[in-house]
């Protein structure tokens, strides 16, 4: 018997962070960009980039706290935005801040709404996230699809498979660069023009497939590649929900780049994927670094899959005037298996990032 997929929630751009959040609307916020919030009690993160030795920018704040747990829980994901670091996937950390909820009684309801981005909006059904056995609550949409879904089962696939990008740009609408002052951290460190993430369900996109760019960019990978465009449709496309290449003799890396550009052709906005102990989605061929994971490096649990970043982020950190830049294909994080948070802990324990470059930036231009 097949084992149920774990489910998928989908992070997309939402609007700009105005001001200087605090309190539990700041803390309890998905953001890209900007600087990142702490939790009660626990100091927040400070990274420097180890081979350059610079501050490290905020790419990604994820309020993430997990079924059963009574702990507020918060991932703060950095790279080195400088160009002429070239300090690849060591120019990245990942680390995880929590902090008990039973503490925080006293902090009225209101507050938790603050900025309309609070814990629920994110983490609407959070603990279901890493749950075989319910399904998670549809959270309120933001996009309007313009396609009614039970036409959109009929789609012909091989006449909507056209140009698909992995990276889209985004209008620059009014955005501003958050003060430093009241922040934890010092306001030396780069920024990424901020903006909160909204989350939809996956499956609420099963059925609405907007292939506007995938044919031509694909056609031209075969060409590049020599491979039968055709016949790799034709046998490729599953019928059962079960992607099913043997059929077609093409290079392993062909199949797992071709697996990840349909799969987040229906959304291609995504600028994260979430699924608690799910799989990840590959751009590559994953090498040990997946494979031989290290453990917590405090309890010794095994690490888990969380979420990934998505190659439509890059085109959504932009910095105000300092020219800052972050580039790569998809970004994988693995966290303690167990969350573990041992009593009295006031830093950040920091987890595992994985970093997938475009197997070909030339294609994506």
């Amino acid at each position: 018997m097949a084992a149920v997929p774990k489910p998928v929630l989908l992070g997309l751009p939402d609007a700009a962070v105005r001001g200087c959040p605090s309190g539990p609307g700041a803390w309890t916020a998905s953001k890209l960009g900007g600087l990142p919030d702490a939790l009660p009690a626990v100091a927040a993160p400070r990274p420097v980039c180890e081979p350059c030795q610079q501050p490290l920018a905020l790419v990604v704040q994820v309020y993430c706290p997990l079924e059963g747990s009574s702990f507020h829980r918060l991932l703060h994901v950095f790279a080195c935005p400088r160009p002429g670091c070239g300090g690849g996937a060591r120019s990245w950390q990942v680390f995880r801040s929590q902090f008990l909820q039973m503490r925080e009684k006293e902090v009225p309801d209101a507050q938790k709404q603050e900025n309309g981005l609070a814990a629920e909006d994110w983490c609407e059904g959070a603990g279901d996230w890493g749950s075989d056995n319910e399904e998670a609550p549809s959270p309120q949409l933001t996009l309007d699809f313009g396609n009614d879904s039970n036409s959109a089962k009929d789609i012909d696939w091989t006449v909507q498979l056209q140009d698909l990008r992995l990276q889209d740009t985004y209008p620059n609408a009014a955005l501003a660069v958050p003060p430093g002052e009241g922040m934890a951290l010092p306001s030396v460190m780069p920024q990424f023009l901020p903006h909160y993430i909204c989350v939809v369900e996956e499956e609420d996109y099963r059925d609405v497939v907007s292939l506007d760019h995938a044919h031509s960019l694909l056609r031209d990978y075969q060409q590049r590649e020599g491979i039968d465009m055709e016949q790799l449709l034709s046998q490729s496309l599953p019928s059962d929900g079960n992607e099913k290449y043997e059929k077609t003799i093409i290079k392993s890396g062909d199949k797992i780049f071709y697996k990840f550009m349909k799969r987040i052709s229906a959304c291609q906005e995504q600028i994260l994927r979430y699924s608690w102990s799910g799989q990840p989605l590959f751009l590559t061929c994953p090498t040990s670094e997946v494979t031989e994971l290290p453990t917590c490096s405090h309890c010794g649990a095994q690490r888990t899959f969380e979420f990934q970043l998505m190659p439509a982020l890059v085109s959504m950190l932009r910095s105000a005037d300092l020219g800052l830049s972050v580039e790569f294909g998809t970004v994988l994080i693995y966290t303690c298996e167990k969350s573990c948070w041992p009593q009295n802990q006031q830093t950040p324990m920091e987890e595992v990032c994985i970093v997938q470059e475009d197997p070909d930036e030339l294609l994506f231009k």
